[in-house]
């Protein structure tokens, strides 16, 4: 797990309270910056996801 990983799902949890928060208070816009923030953070968990697996190939070339 790295920084990204970390980064990405506290903006996917911040995101659903806000969507959430939005729905309460019937506010579309709030929402709508609810869903945004939880894309941003499942695309920087993606990130993470693609930097551990270079650097788990950069420790063992040999493995696939």
């Amino acid at each position: 797990m790295n920084k990204d990983h970390v980064k990405g799902t506290a903006k996917d949890i911040a995101g659903k309270v806000q969507e959430k928060a939005g729905e309460l208070t019937g506010s579309e816009k709030q929402q709508l910056k609810g869903i945004k923030n939880q894309a941003e953070g499942k695309l920087q968990k993606g990130v993470g996801d693609v930097k551990d697996a270079f650097n788990d190939a950069a420790d063992d070339p040999a493995k696939p």
